[in-house]
């Protein structure tokens, strides 16, 4: 029983079984054949039948056993390629070949498993690399594209879709970006380097370049960090602060320079002393004036705003812009017209529109002629929404003027400005609350005829 077990284990004990059934076919045969002849005859047959038999045997259980072999070193080397769950081939019954074809089930599946696995991992990184803001490219040792995502390709202005193996310079004809790319590819080594990438337009850039390896070869991936608004921000930073420490310098000059005057006799002059005290305390309004600039634009820039929004009847917003305003018009002779003023309303805050509107009306007339004429009109678009317009009759702003005028301290006129006493910073504060309340502000000008300006805002 326990030999008949042991022979059904093994793919030997089953061609053992099959021997032995083969070798008592053979002798029963002989026997049955050989009835007639001597017998001498018959054991010589009998013998040789034998012999044979047990050769066939000895060959049979090298020939099995190298087999085994074999199959359990085939199985064996199937079990490592995966991770084996449980005990591995301890529970397996049957032959070797029975036993091998569990295991490359069990293999083949692991494997299904690995592939699904690396499917998926590959697709959540495309997916990532793709949604990402930053431009990525990875090329190969021939700097031909095996990938870019969508912002890359809107950084150099390129057609989609680049299919792979597409040729770098194909996309881009930058030498700086091609350069650092292939001292990568070559070196092995990762580089970072501050680039400007002319396309359709020149635009910055600081790249990370490092080495990758892939099928075909070392190649590199760069990734891109577009850098533009942040140099151009950097600069409004530095123009801030000079523009400010140059505002701030030249009426605290003209204080600390009267004020010296005065404290090295002229106190005593009656003929000039009112005429210094009244250039200090103009200069002193005109600090003023910087300071509270700069604080609206803070506070603007910084996202405060009352608590609640509310509905701005725009008729009234302008009659109180008009009272403020009409006596320096009077004064430097400008005729102030606030006609076609239709009722209507916006939704935002009254405080801010009122400072929107005094600077465009003020500006107006500071940098009106004199008999000029300054016009403000205010109606409903076709589209529902409402339109105020600003004109006078001025000199007008140069074209080449015109995409600045909006920003912190940008003056045309620099030395009328001062002259009328601007800060420079009411436009901005123009463009900041018409912004806050959803809106647009444009400028049209002619030289020599005059501007006009038109805030747009949404309707009530």
């Amino acid at each position: 029983m326990l030999m008949s077990v042991a022979v059904k284990a093994s793919l030997f004990g089953r061609l053992l079984l099959a021997a032995l059934l083969l070798i008592a076919i053979t002798l029963f045969a002989v026997d049955y054949t050989l009835t007639s002849v001597s017998a001498e005859l018959r054991l010589r047959v009998f013998s040789i039948s034998l012999g044979s038999a047990l050769l066939a045997l000895v060959i049979a259980y090298a020939v099995s056993r190298s087999l085994a072999r074999r199959v359990t070193r085939l199985k064996q080397f199937a079990e490592g390629l995966v991770e084996e769950e449980g005990d591995g081939g301890s529970s397996d019954s049957g032959d070797e070949l029975r036993s091998l074809e569990r295991t490359m089930t069990r293999v083949a599946d692991q494997i299904r498993k690995l592939l699904d696995r690396l499917r998926f991992e590959s697709a959540r990184h495309e997916a990532i690399l793709s949604s990402m803001a930053e431009g990525v490219l990875a090329v190969d040792r021939d700097l031909r594209v095996t990938f870019c995502n969508d912002a890359f390709l809107r950084a150099m202005g390129a057609r989609k879709p680049v299919f792979e193996q597409t040729r770098l310079l194909e996309l881009v004809r930058d030498p700086g970006l091609l350069d650092v790319l292939g001292h990568v590819v070559h070196t092995g080594e990762a580089r970072k380097q501050l680039l400007k990438i002319s396309t359709a337009q020149t635009r910055s850039f600081e790249v990370q370049v490092a080495p990758l390896m892939i099928p075909s070869g070392q190649g590199a991936i760069a990734i891109l960090y577009d850098t533009t608004d942040l140099e151009r921000l950097e600069q409004i930073r530095k123009e801030f602060v000079a523009n400010v420490s140059h505002e701030l310098r030249t009426p605290l000059a003209g204080i600390i320079g009267y004020t010296d005057t005065l404290l090295d006799g002229a106190l005593e002059d009656d003929q000039h002393n009112r005429r210094f005290l009244e250039i200090i305390r103009s200069n002193a309004v005109q600090l003023t004036s910087i300071a509270s600039d700069l604080l609206v634009l803070s506070e603007l820039e910084s996202g405060y705003d009352p608590p609640e929004p509310e509905q701005i009847p725009v008729r009234q917003v302008i009659e109180a812009v008009v009272l403020t305003v009409q006596a320096e018009a009077n004064t430097r002779g400008v005729t102030l017209i606030a006609a076609d003023i239709e009722d209507v309303e916006v939704t935002g805050f009254r405080l801010r529109l009122e400072q929107a509107v005094l600077n465009l009306v003020a500006n107006a007339i500071k940098f009106n002629r004199p008999g000029g004429e300054v016009r403000v009109r205010a109606a409903r678009t076709a589209d529902g929404r409402v339109k105020i317009e600003v004109s006078d009759t001025g000199a007008g702003i140069p074209s080449q003027d015109l995409p600045r005028i909006f920003e912190r301290f940008y003056r045309v006129d620099k030395g009328r400005s001062r002259q009328v006493g601007g800060t420079g910073l009411g436009l901005s504060i123009v463009k900041h609350v018409v912004e806050r309340m959803n809106g647009s502000v444009s400028v049209e000008s002619q030289l020599g005829k005059g501007t006009t300006f038109t805030v747009t805002l949404p309707k009530a």
